[in-house]
């Protein structure tokens, strides 16, 4: 038998590409394995957080290998009633907000993993999991068998290998007793469009009154594109199956054409993906084996962003493994699940609190008159929005330091915004 690697990371996104990178620039033998061939396209609304870009940045990604990378610095919200506010990001702090195609984002990150020194597979599904005291077994179409001592299961909400695990994320059970298929906590729609207005080189965020605790957006995109979609919450007012009627008719609304310009084109047709946000009470390890991403349900629940959190499950799960060494499953367990739940699960809860806020419009419409009342409040939103801190950073005080609210951004050499 040959000597197990250190790792096996399913999932080339970028939970699964911050893991390799991170295990890999400590010496450790990786493989990454994913079904499909990069690059290939991802369903997201495509933002990048404050918290996210500084993740980025640390694992050595340059903001100039994607080929699509839009700075943005300015983020317009508009509540129920109709009014918008500007909430302005700092300025020549580095970057707080920006977009990328996850096309081109999630290849430029698995490139960095080879550039480390991880092995990719792509193009090759993985076909079964069999754990041992000592090492797991990972079949893999047109690979065989390889042994690893640690398998970081980044593939995504349906995990392959939580279901070959036999550690299928938990539902609601109908009144005859079977189980209903997980679908995740929100639900979004993403369209390319080219030849936007000028407008649309902000961040947008439309709250809607008919699709609260839900929001529609216009994210900025290179040579005049724009990523626009909406969320809902599953369960909600707007059901998953009305989005499909539902999504022509918020395109022609009037504050969204006036954004978007009257000769924005659809670039493509419209697809729609699910969220999964309950890091609270999922699995995250079991035996030899780290949930990551998706696969560990890590979203936003308040805002459906998942790019920040993957990449804090994808690097928290290389340190535990990198912690405990190949001897001490027990030990990467805890240390890992301590640390998303130190790292994501109180913020998981707040945004919970928050969502019931925005729940209905008399709700929204506050928290936006509230937050747009002074600059303060204003420059201070768009930081909290884009996760320049975590979440709930008021209440974990564990977490303050004394550059609250006043560090720069990621990426100072960035280029400038197009």
């Amino acid at each position: 038998m040959s000597r197990p690697v250190d790792a096996v990371v399913v999932g080339g996104g970028p939970a699964g590409a911050a893991a390799a990178i991170t295990m890999a620039r400590a010496g450790r033998r990786v493989v990454v394995l994913d079904k499909a061939r990069f690059p290939r396209d991802k369903i997201c609304g495509d933002g990048l957080t404050t918290g996210a870009l500084r993740l980025l940045e640390g694992l050595g990604l340059r903001s100039e290998s994607v080929p699509s990378w839009t700075t943005a610095t300015d983020v317009m919200v508009s509540s129920p009633s109709g009014r918008t506010v500007r909430f302005p990001l700092p300025r020549g702090l580095g970057v707080f907000a920006a977009v990328a195609r996850r096309v081109d984002l999630d290849a430029a990150l698995l490139q960095l993993a080879r550039d480390s020194g991880a092995r990719v597979l792509d193009g090759h599904a993985v076909t079964a999991v069999h754990q041992h005291p000592d090492r797991v077994v990972v079949g893999a179409e047109g690979v065989g068998e390889l042994q690893t001592r640690y398998v970081v299961a980044a593939d995504g909400m349906w995990s392959p290998v939580r279901k070959l695990l036999g550690l299928d994320v938990p539902t609601s059970t109908r009144p005859t007793g079977t189980q209903r298929t997980y679908l995740g906590e929100w639900h979004a729609f993403r369209q390319y469009f080219t030849h936007v207005g000028p407008a649309a080189r902000d961040l947008w965020v439309w709250f809607e009154p008919d699709i609260l605790p839900g929001y529609a957006w216009s994210f900025p995109l290179p040579g005049g594109g724009a990523n626009v979609g909406f969320g809902i919450q599953r369960g909600g007012a707007v059901s998953t199956q009305d989005m499909k009627r539902l999504w022509p008719e918020l395109l022609k609304r009037p504050r969204i054409v006036d954004v978007l310009g009257p000769d924005a084109r659809a670039e493509s047709a419209h697809r729609a993906w699910p969220i999964p946000a309950r890091v609270d009470d999922v699995v995250l390890a079991a035996g030899r084996t780290l949930f990551a991403g998706d696969a560990a349900a890590a979203c936003d629940p308040m805002t459906g962003e998942g790019i920040g959190q993957a990449l804090v499950t994808g690097i928290a799960a290389a340190k535990a493994i990198e912690h405990a060494g190949p001897d001490r499953a027990g030990v990467a367990r805890a240390v890992y699940s301590d640390s998303v739940r130190r790292e994501l699960v109180a913020d998981h809860r707040m945004s919970m609190l928050l969502i019931r806020a925005l729940h209905h419009r008399r709700g929204a419409r506050a928290g936006v008159a509230i937050a747009g009342a002074t600059p303060w409040t204003r420059r201070n939103f768009a930081r909290w929005l884009f996760e320049d801190e975590p979440r709930a950073i008021a209440v974990t005080p564990g977490r303050w330091h004394r550059h609250l609210l006043s560090r720069p951004g990621a990426f100072r050499e960035s280029p400038p915004v197009p």
